[in-house]
């Protein structure tokens, strides 16, 4: 699958980082991620970390699929409100996947500092916006349940927006844990850090075949290189719809621009991101070098090259839609992208066991939180290997 188009911002920034070479022979290993984006990167460097010998394969340059695209906003929110998602999963499961999100954030920012990431990871504030002045009911509600259950939120109202932010909105939810990241550089140093201990990575290596057996599983490559692993774990996003034998997603294309570096950027704008209550939703951040990445146009997903010929089209409304927001802000664009990504029907990931797959995992950050809920999968999914208790992958199974 093309997962986006061929200009991600933060590929063009910077640039192919770390080449790895293709598999041309065989080899044995615990433990085979299959997906070298940032849910393969993470998953790497935890399995090691706990002993595991472990392999990666991509069948990309490594990091050059949906995490090139991603605009990486760091949120613990999911696609769901926390309101909608407690009567969909029960009280126990939404509250603990939002908790679990938001933990994720401070375990990146620990990472970062751990390897000396140089990602760009800035903590930030996240607006919730009400897009129209009838949302403000259902904000409300979203913000008095994230109170409830001890989430750090406060609420504005349009003269606050606009004294705090500089935004013309009517209302909007605070919260106070977020932020942002260079997933693309992220991944690749997280990759980096794992080969140092000895995770083997290899990129333009495709599945050709897969064999499950008693003891393990056994792949070979369409280059005729063999690999047997007692355990595979599959980091392949929005593709992994191809292998599974029912669907779990639904793919759309979303599409984002990144401006020109503004100079005089509002200090308030660096401090937050923001996400509104449009469905498909806006989302906008700002970078390191002074633009502004912003995001939306959701349209059912049908093949890449009926996405990419909307792009210029959709950069026309990201462009009316900031402007909107801040209208004395000088938004010029830079460059438009589009990628592909799914949607769950409760907007949790699935990561665990599937039963056609013996021997093998899935960690599929699935929606918005695709990183945050990364970090969970790496974290789960190297406990069950462990054989520790990973109770909180109920939440997250297959068949729920």
């Amino acid at each position: 699958m093309n997962v986006h188009s061929k200009e991600p911002f933060w590929l063009l920034k910077n640039g192919l980082m770390n080449p790895y070479p293709s598999l041309r022979k065989p080899l044995t290993c615990e433990v085979l991620v299959v997906g070298g984006g940032i849910t393969g990167a993470l998953m790497a460097y935890h399995l090691v970390q706990a002993g595991f010998d472990t392999v990666v394969i991509d069948k990309r340059n490594v990091a050059t699929g949906s995490t090139a695209a991603s605009t990486a906003m760091l949120q613990y929110e999911i696609d769901t409100a926390l309101h909608d998602l407690i009567p969909m999963i029960g009280e126990e499961g939404a509250v603990r996947a939002y908790r679990s999100c938001l933990e994720a954030i401070g375990k990146i920012d620990r990472l970062v500092k751990t390897v000396k990431s140089r990602s760009g990871f800035r903590k930030k504030k996240s607006l919730y916006v009400a897009a129209r002045p009838d949302d403000e009911d259902f904000l409300r509600q979203e913000y008095e349940t994230r109170r409830q259950h001890g989430f750090r939120v406060e609420w504005f109202n349009r003269p606050s927006l606009s004294k705090r932010f500089g935004l013309a909105a009517n209302a909007a939810i605070c919260s106070s844990d977020a932020a942002e990241i260079d997933a693309y550089h992220f991944a690749h140093d997280l990759l980096q850090a794992a080969a140092e201990k000895g995770v083997k990575i290899f990129d333009h290596v495709e599945i050709q075949s897969t064999d499950y057996d008693p003891n393990g599983v056994r792949v070979l490559t369409t280059d005729l290189a063999q690999i047997d692993a007692r355990h595979v774990v599959y980091c392949t996003g929005y593709e992994s719809q191809e292998m599974l034998p029912n669907k779990v997603v639904n793919l759309k294309s979303t599409f984002a621009i990144v401006s020109e570096p503004i100079p005089e950027l509002p200090a308030a704008l660096r401090t937050m991101l923001l996400w509104d209550t449009q469905k498909p939703y806006l989302y906008l951040r700002t970078t390191d070098d002074n633009r502004i990445l912003v995001g939306g146009g959701d349209e059912p997903f049908k093949n890449a090259v009926l996405r990419d010929q909307l792009i210029d089209k959709k950069q026309e409304m990201l462009t009316e839609q900031v402007r909107e927001l801040y209208p004395d802000l000088p938004f010029i664009p830079d460059l438009a992208w589009a990628g592909t990504f799914g949607e769950t029907k409760d907007g949790l990931p699935y990561i665990g066991e599937h039963p056609d797959f013996p021997h093998s995992y899935f960690a599929l950050g699935f929606g918005g939180n695709g990183i945050t809920f990364s970090v969970t999968a790496a974290e789960l999914i190297r406990d069950r290997l462990q054989g520790k208790p990973a109770d909180e992958l109920h939440w997250y199974r297959f068949g729920r």
